[in-house]
Parts: C-alpha cells; sequence; structure tokens
C-alpha cells in the first residue's frame, strides 16, 4: 500500500486489520504484541503531549522499542523536526549532531542518559517543519544531515513492498539501528506498510539470539551482521527472505543463505533517496531491478544518476552548496559506479566517491584516511581499497621496505576504529593509474586486484 504519512498507514491497518499485531516485542522476559490500533492511539496521545511542550526540533536516542517508534511517528504527525540520533557514537558528535539540527528537544527511553547533552540545545525552528533529518553514515568528521519526510520514508517503504511484498503473516525483525535509514525503512517501514509484525530487536546483547526468539519470517541485515549470523548458525529454520543492504556483501555469504534454501536479495540506496532505489528479485543477488518511483540513468563515466521524485531528500540540511554539487535539476549524482544490463537491472561495480564502504556500512573518509598514511609512510603513491571486504593499503615502493612500512603504518593505524585498520599491503613497482587531472583511478586499482584475488583463490 502506497501511505502519504505514518499516521495513515496505521489507520489504514487499524480500520481493516481486525485488531492485526503490528509491533512484538519483550518485557521481563514474555513476548507481548501491540495492535496497529494500539500503536495509533499511543501516537496520538503522544503527539498531543509533544504538542502541549511547545517545543519544535527534537533529538531522539534511536532504539528498538514501542516508546521509541511511538515518540518517532507521534513527532512526525505533531509537525516537529526530528533528528535521528545515534546513542552508541562518541558523545563530541553527538553534541554536534544536535546543535547542526537545532533541537531545543531530547528523547531517550532512558538506556542513554541525556545528561550534559541540555547545553547544546538551541531555540528550535519554525512550527510546521515536518523534517525528518538522519545523519549519513560517513565517518563523523563529514557526516551530514539528509532531510527527509514522513513522505518521502513511506514512498520508500512503498517501493520495497512493491518489489518484496509481506502479508500480515509475515513477521519482519528489526535488527539494525533506526537512525540509520536503512534500519529506519527496511527494518520498520518495510513490515507495517504491508500490514506485517514487527519484532523489535532486544538490544547488542541479545541479538545473537533473537532470531530463535522471535521466529521471524523475513529480516533486513548489513552484510557484518549477516556474516556473524551465519558463522554462528543463527538464521532460524522458519525464516524464509533475507534482504541485505548497506554495503557490498561477499559472494560466500550469499550462497550460504541460499544454500539454507532460503530467499536472498540484495538492495541499493541512500540516505538521500530515504533508502531503497533497487532491490534484486530473482536469480543473481547483484542484479537489481529498479523500485517502481525511481528512474536510474548510467553517465559516460559509469557514475549512476538517480531521479527519486517521491523519495529524494529535501537537501543536507542548512547545507546549500553540498546540496546542488549532488542534486542537480532533480537528478542525484549518487558517487557510485555501476551499469545496466539488456534486461534493465542494475549492477553497482564501485564508487567513484573517495571513500570505502565497509561491511557494517560505516564508510572511511579516504582523502584524510590516505593523507595521514602518506604523511607517515613518506610516499604520495599509494591507494587504499577494500579486499574480501577489509581495507588493504596498495603502494608504489620496493618490497624489501616492506617490515619498514609495517611497522609506520602499525603506528598511524593506532588512532583508527579497529574496524578501519589496514589488513595487508600491495607493492607494485608500477606508478599508480591517475586520471587527466590527477586523481588516482582507485575503481581501476581495484579491479585488477580483485582480479588478481581471484585468480590466487
Amino acid at each position: 500500500m502506497r501511505f502519504q504519512s505514518f499516521t495513515e498507514m496505521l489507520t489504514y491497518y487499524a480500520e481493516n486489520g481486525s485488531n492485526q499485531t503490528a509491533l512484538i516485542y519483550d518485557k521481563d522476559g514474555t513476548i507481548l504484541s501491540l495492535s496497529y490500533g494500539e500503536l495509533l492511539e499511543m501516537t496520538q496521545q503522544r503527539k498531543e503531549e509533544l504538542l502541549a511542550s511547545g517545543k519544535t526540533s527534537i533529538g531522539i536516542f534511536c532504539s528498538s522499542t514501542v516508546e521509541c517508534i511511538v515518540t518517532v511517528f507521534a513527532a512526525a504527525t505533531a509537525d516537529m523536526q526530528l533528528v535521528m540520533l545515534d546513542g552508541v557514537i562518541a558523545e563530541e558528535h553527538i553534541a554536534k549532531q544536535i546543535k547542526a539540527g537545532d533541537v531545543d528537544m531530547l528523547w531517550s527511553d532512558g538506556k542513554k542518559s541525556i545528561a550534559g547533552f541540555e547545553q547544546f540545545l538551541t531555540d528550535g525552528v519554525e512550527k510546521n517543519a515536518g523534517r525528518m533529518l538522519f545523519f549519513t553514515s560517513g565517518t563523523t568528521g563529514i557526516s551530514k544531515a539528509v532531510v527527509l519526510t514522513e513522505q518521502s520514508l513511506c514512498a520508500s517503504a512503498y517501493n520495497g513492498s512493491e518489489k518484496l511484498p509481506l502479508s500480515p503473516e509475515d513477521t519482519l525483525l528489526c535488527l539494525l539501528p533506526l537512525s540509520h535509514v536503512f534500519g529506519f525503512v527496511c527494518s520498520l517501514l518495510w513490515g507495517l506498510s504491508c500490514g506485517a509484525a514487527v519484532a523489535l530487536g532486544r538490544g547488542a546483547r541479545q541479538m545473537p539470539f533473537d532470531l530463535q526468539y522471535f521466529r521471524p519470517t523475513a529480516v533486513s541485515v548489513v552484510p557484518m551482521l549477516l556474516g556473524f549470523l551465519i558463522k554462528q548458525k543463527l538464521l532460524n529454520d522458519n525464516l524464509s527472505l533475507v534482504l541485505i543492504g548497506a554495503g557490498d556483501c561477499p559472494e560466500k555469504l550469499l550462497d550460504a543463505v541460499a544454500a539454507m534454501g532460503k530467499r536472498v536479495s540484495f538492495g541499493y540506496g541512500l540516505t538521500e533517496t530515504s533508502s531503497g532505489v533497487a532491490i534484486s528479485v530473482t536469480g543473481d543477488p547483484h542484479a537489481m531491478e529498479i523500485c517502481p518511483d525511481d528512474t536510474v540513468t548510467i553517465a559516460p563515466d559509469g557514475e549512476i544518476l538517480i531521479q527519486a521524485p517521491t523519495c529524494m531528500m529535501q537537501g543536507y540540511y542548512k547545507d546549500k552548496e553540498s546540496t546542488q554539487a549532488v542534486l542537480k535539476d532533480g537528478v542525484l549524482f549518487s558517487g557510485d559506479l555501476g551499469y545496466i544490463d539488456l534486461d534493465g537491472r542494475l549492477h553497482i561495480t564501485g564508487r567513484k566517491k573517495e571513500m570505502l564502504v565497509l561491511p557494517s556500512g560505516t564508510k572511511i573518509y579516504l582523502p584524510d584516511y590516505e593523507h595521514d598514511i602518506a604523511k607517515a609512510l613518506e610516499n604520495a603513491e599509494l591507494a587504499v581499497i577494500l579486499l574480501k571486504a577489509k581495507p588493504v593499503l596498495v603502494i608504489k615502493e620496493l618490497p624489501e621496505k616492506r617490515q619498514e612500512i609495517l611497522d609506520k603504518l602499525a603506528q598511524v593505524m593506532k588512532k583508527s576504529p579497529r574496524a578501519h585498520r589496514i589488513t595487508d599491503v600491495i607493492f607494485t613497482d608500477k606508478p599508480l593509474p591517475r586520471t587527466a587531472t590527477g586523481k588516482i583511478k582507485r575503481w581501476e586499482i581495484q579491479k585488477t586486484e580483485e582480479e588478481k584475488n581471484g585468480k590466487n583463490e
């Protein structure tokens, strides 16, 4: 179903679902449920409380709880500006996001303390803002606030459900953070827009056991999480559909899911497009069908260009220059590389942007990252790529200097998060390929090394 708002979605199933289950959750070891009617009623009550507060911009520390979902839906219904905060990132970056989003009110389910963050509150925004701000999943230094709306997010959920429909008999397990658009749309709205039940994960500690506990029929995951679930043999028997997104997925994981007799789909989307743009439906998981509301074309240099009138961001919050750099006449220049096959399906081949997407969905911003490495190694002829989903350094240098380089590199990597650290060094005696303007052709290096790696396996 196509809905224009969260309230319309809840109202439809409340009136037509015969007390249909919307949310399933755990309370003190007991599984409880909430119907669409009950969720709607709680949302309306919370809306009145928010309106009475007189506040205009609410920063929500997102969690997979009934209280959080009710607050998000209520704030959107009250035409407040929502700033979706991730409580697990460094507090200094949370503070920056609060200030960047003009937040004048904070909400938490109590598990994340808001003490100390009140000092960063502002005077809010104009009333009837109706915006939802999701921060891009790049490194915190370049994270931008993307302006979406409940209409664009509902449209994205519709797009996904048209390609991968769920039924009221399905249970979608919500394991991904709702502060990121992939989690919000594909772990929550996708299920609710289809009238399915959404089971709310119990948090990081219980995540390994949630599939056996709630026994869902569908789940959305990032590649890193999928790898863990497969390795630990945690996918439940009645799970029939696995949707993967937010990063490239190793072929062996896709094959492992398929070998279990479960349907596996791969999704491609961006925060700027309210999540999904294309989803694989049958056959090759990497051959993705374009979503109904979207149009995808390929630029001469291979960049993926997207028109998504119902799902496109309004822009980066208070950043007109950055918005104009990627959104031109309604066309988003994605920074991703790909091609469309003879059947009209989209294939992703790499990234034109200067960043790497890790299996967790987070990103490494390469200009600063490579600058620090080059400075330490006193070498400008280097590039960082992903091999087997891990950062690898390619450097024009004599292999005799390997140990010296590794020692210097180890010192630099101490400052980086563990997942961002270089795992291997590839030496070459040839200059790294560059464009006419002198920029390293990272995608060309990536392709060459992947081909070599494939032959060596």
